[in-house]
């Protein structure tokens, strides 16, 4: 997708009866009948692909890693690729247990993965794929050109309701835009655009022989993605325990030309809501791995001599949203007020520390497209917030000390956030505190992660909450259409409700645009009209944080996430 929430949540699938199993038995138990199916097929294909591949005698392999996050990788579609609307699932699924066709290298250059080549032709209408021919799902059956169309067709349908949909906007959609020239070649169809392979960076291929036989509508809640996933990356899935754990282990097939099979014998994702407890499991050897940890925890790391810390920049912005949809809202003068009458830089100054900066819009440093002047006006000055909300005509009329307008509307509105994150409360609790001087009853509220965001990401013309703090992670090639073009005011990330003619344009024109140099000057134009409307206050731009123990070995972390290299993680042998 051009983003990922970090984080989001789907109503999951409950495993029933799956108890705790040794490091090398299989789940048991399973309560659904699907699971029942295949997990004995995987449980068969593991015993005797590690029997026929034992693991190789060098230092490196073996022992267990644990991680751990606040949030279970189901609330972001856990490895259903049809789903993951959620930056962690979404490394999962593109470096832990499936495939995508290609990958950013090193130098962020597509390379091949489970594509070993691709060709477009001349007028950029058609790219072919030619697939391996040596990956095989973790049940044993190949994986092929049947499983790419396949994923293409659905993740193309409407009817599936993809989060991330505008993606594929320039490729010709469904059976009409895919053609299994053989088992494993495929080619597609699409409109000239540039940044054409960024999508199949993301998108991990699905299994048709698992999953082709399921209706469309029934994909996304399938139990696939968090009770029984099969994969053919080089991770197998083993167990999940709801809310608790997620189990894998190495799988000993994985291509020996793609780097064979993992060092690490066995990977376990914990969940654990509170980040104190996370910091303290990883310093005292709990866990291996604490994924973004909070800026203040990361001096006590330093000092440790049992953990390492690794930063890199983001593809992240977090952002206050603005239901334009409410009176509050409406007026862009009333959103610009409320951005000058807090101050951005000091709240990022002390809770950020040096590992974030005061974002000025919805695209990252870290992305081609970013221009540092645009909301170069929109620093600290309540003075003039105070003056753009006499001239909307919010001033306090009753002497309450609380700003309303011509219809008595108190200048009153929650601030929603996911209970646990703490950078987010003390945001909320900052700007309650700041603009309250402003005469603007802003409140500080807590909530469940899954229960606000099922609130807020339901389509439909009205959205239950009034203003709420996320964070988006930007894929490669940025498309905000999903998130303020007037056609995407019902769609389920369109919650901010903006309509604007001019956003609308220069969306569309960025979209078509068939180079970067082409599309630069649109999208600097784009970033100064979004300063001026304003459906989102930018925030911050947080970089990306890694607590690991002292003994986990070849870790590399970039633009392209924490888990890039994951199978080349490894473990000193004393400790394991």
């Amino acid at each position: 997708m051009h983003r990922l929430l970090l984080g989001t949540s789907i109503a999951l699938a409950t495993l029933m009866g799956a108890s705790a199993c040794a490091e090398d038995a299989p789940p048991v138990a399973w309560s659904d009948p699907f699971c029942q199916s295949v997990m004995p097929r995987v449980s068969a294909w593991l015993d005797s692909a590690s029997a026929a591949a034992p693991a190789p005698t060098d230092d490196r392999y073996g022992g267990t890693l644990v991680a751990a996050g606040i949030e279970d990788l189901s609330r972001g579609g856990g490895m259903n690729a049809f789903l993951a609307n959620d930056y962690v699932a979404r490394q999962h699924q593109q470096y832990v247990t499936l495939m995508t066709l290609v990958r950013y290298g090193n130098d962020l250059e597509p390379e091949p993965w489970l594509a070993e080549s691709w060709e477009i032709n001349e007028e950029g209408t058609e790219v072919t794929f030619h697939l391996r021919d040596d990956v095989v799902w973790h049940d044993g059956q190949p994986t092929t050109a049947h499983d790419v169309a396949f994923t293409y067709e659905r993740i193309t349908d409407p009817a599936i309701g993809y989060v991330n949909a505008q993606f594929f906007e320039p490729w010709i959609a469904g059976e009409e835009g895919v053609q299994v020239v053989d088992d494993y070649t495929v080619r597609m169809r699409l409109t000239p655009h540039s940044e054409y392979l960024d999508p199949w960076t993301a998108v991990a291929i699905m299994p048709r022989h698992l999953l082709g036989e399921v209706e469309v509508e029934d994909l996304i809640t399938h139990p696939f993605g968090s009770l029984c996933p099969v994969g053919n990356g080089p991770f197998v899935f083993r167990e999940h325990l709801t809310d608790q754990q997620w189990t894998f282990v190495a799988n000993p097939a994985f291509p020996g030309s793609l780097g064979g099979r993992p060092f690490i014998d066995r990977y376990v994702y914990r969940k654990i809501p509170e980040q104190a407890t996370i910091f303290t499991e990883l310093l005292t050897g709990g866990i291996d791995f604490y994924i973004q940890p909070r800026p203040e925890q990361v001096s006590r790391m330093e000092e440790s001599a049992e953990t390492v810390v690794k930063t890199f920049p983001s593809r992240t912005y977090a952002f206050l949203a603005l239901n334009t949809r409410l009176p509050q809202f409406a007026d862009a003068r009333v959103r610009r007020a409320l951005a000058l009458g807090w101050n951005r830089s000091e709240f990022v100054e002390a809770n950020l520390l040096e590992h974030g900066r005061v974002a000025n819009g919805p695209v990252p440093p870290t992305h081609w497209a970013y221009d540092p002047g645009a909301a170069d006006d929109l620093d600290y000055d309540p003075e003039e917030a105070a003056r753009l909300l006499d001239e909307a005509g919010w001033v306090d009329r009753d002497g309450d000390g609380i700003r309303e307008n011509a219809d008595g509307v108190p200048l009153s509105f929650s601030v929603a956030y996911n209970a646990g994150n703490v950078i987010r409360q003390n945001a909320a609790e900052f700007m309650q505190g700041q603009l309250r001087g402003l005469g603007v009853d802003a409140r500080a509220e807590a909530a469940d992660y899954g229960e606000l965001i099922g609130r807020v990401m339901t389509a439909g013309e009205d959205r239950d909450f009034e203003s709420l703090i996320l964070a988006w992670t930007v894929e490669f090639r940025l498309d905000d259409t999903p998130l303020f073009h007037s056609r995407e005011f019902a769609g389920e990330a369109g919650f901010a409700g903006l309509r604007d003619a001019e956003v609308d344009r220069l969306l569309d024109a960025i979209n078509t645009a068939e180079s970067r140099e082409e599309a630069r000057p649109l999208w600097s134009a784009y970033q100064e009209r979004i300063a001026e409307v304003l459906p989102y206050q930018f925030l911050y731009y947080p970089n990306r944080i890694m607590g690991l123990s002292s003994t986990v070995h070849g870790v590399e972390a970039d633009l392209r996430g924490e888990w890039v290299n994951f199978k080349d993680w490894w473990i000193d042998p004393a400790a394991r």
